[in-house]
């Protein structure tokens, strides 16, 4: 069995689920703006991709639209509520292309833990899209309920590929209109952590709070050396150089996606989160060069990198990219009306041309408007009380330069 922090005293037992509340977290909820907001249509099942359409541009501007693109990420399909968001997701009409437009999802990872919830959630999306692309997340790899099916997630990684190569999703890069859309395979590194770390509290170690590192397996040439990891997984894209440049040249705007993080002020301070190692487990620094050098001549406005993993809604732009996540995350957050979203999405982010306006969402609303700190570590008002009531008072005792 997997181990994991016990609910009883840790609720935030699963690594990704110790999620920060807004910083102002009570006026927010007043406003429920935890997410991009949701537009005034249909209320019917059907209507889900409408809806999140006609938040993307003015309704007038729908009906001319050729080529739109939607995003989501971190379906996590093994519930139940997460795989009849995706039924209820509108069917598509006749063959792809066939229709008035031409509708492509791009999936940033984590779509289920097991292999047949996989093949059965794309399969549902190929059926309501007219192109649907795909990079691996950390829970698609996982091996602890496949019933040794795999030898190790390696395995099932092309396991998972082949059933994209069946169901004619697309895992490389392609054109659609005038957009490229480039998946680009990560994982993430320790080092990619470059902030000062919170030494007030004791926290769990990342071994008992990150099911990883007992639910994936790798080659022995891997072991558990995480930034190999990641530089193996960098060196995947190296394949598709040739159909990079290609696309590149037939755009005139780029999408890049990944599961993993590319940049560290994507992800809120250590002092905001309830699990303040977080960063140690969520990005990569190779993942960042690699989308840079993909964008390396794009324009203003023309370049956008897609991301997912940490449940944090988010839309910003740092250094000419405009960087985006939009999870259907776990149902108990949506519930909870933190991060996550479900009437929202899939996300319109592009119609004919990227749609220029940033879309509210706590955390990058938070950090567009205000300075990051990453030296201050006095934690939070939220994560004190969590630490004090979960831990106890020795949490808190000053912890020495040796730990």
């Amino acid at each position: 069995m997997t181990p994991h922090l016990p609910v009883s005293s840790h609720p935030a037992h699963h690594l990704l689920d110790a999620l920060p509340p807004s910083p102002h977290h009570r006026r927010l909820r007043r406003r429920r703006r935890f997410c991009p907001p949701r537009p005034r249509a249909s209320s019917s099942p059907s209507s889900l991709r409408c809806r999140a359409a006609a938040a993307a541009a003015p309704q007038p501007a729908a009906a001319a639209a050729r080529t739109r693109v939607f995003v989501v990420s971190d379906l996590h399909t093994d519930y139940p509520e997460n795989m009849e968001w995706v039924r209820r997701l509108a069917v598509r009409a006749g063959p792809p292309g066939a229709g008035e437009g031409f509708d492509a999802l791009v999936v940033a990872g984590d779509v289920a833990e097991t292999r047949d919830n996989f093949a059965r959630t794309m399969e549902a999306l190929r059926a309501r899209f007219d192109a649907v692309f795909y990079v691996p997340g950390n829970h698609d790899l996982w091996l602890r309920r496949e019933g040794g099916r795999y030898v190790d997630s390696m395995e099932k990684l092309t396991a998972l590929l082949d059933a994209c190569s069946e169901l004619g999703v697309d895992t490389g890069p392609r054109t659609i209109g005038d957009l490229g859309i480039i998946p680009l395979f990560s994982w993430y590194h320790k080092s990619f952590d470059k902030e000062k770390d919170v030494n007030s509290v004791r926290v769990p170690s990342l071994e008992m709070a990150c099911k990883d590192f007992h639910a994936c397996q790798w080659p022995l040439d891997l072991g558990s050396d995480d930034e190999a990891l990641a530089l193996y997984f960098d060196k995947l894209n190296d394949k598709n150089n040739d159909a990079i440049e290609e696309v590149k040249k037939k755009s005139k705007q780029i999408l890049t996606f990944s599961h993993f993080v590319p940049r560290q002020e994507l992800c809120p301070e250590k002092r905001m989160l309830y699990y303040p190692n977080l960063p140690k487990v969520i990005g990569s620094d190779y993942l960042e060069r690699r989308l840079r050098a993909i964008h390396d001549n794009a324009k203003d406005g023309a370049a956008c990198h897609v991301f997912g993993h940490t449940h944090f809604c988010w839309d910003s732009v740092v250094d000419g990219i405009r960087y985006v996540q939009a999870p259907l995350a776990y149902p108990r957050e949506r519930k909870r009306r933190i991060n996550g979203g479900q009437g929202w999405l899939p996300f319109c982010v592009y119609r004919d041309g990227f749609n220029p306006e940033i879309y509210p969402a706590i955390w990058s609303d938070y950090y567009n408007k205000n300075r990051r700190e990453p030296e201050n570590t006095q934690l939070a008002p939220w994560v004190a009380k969590y630490f004090s009531k979960y831990y106890g008072p020795p949490v808190f005792a000053k912890q020495t330069e040796s730990g």
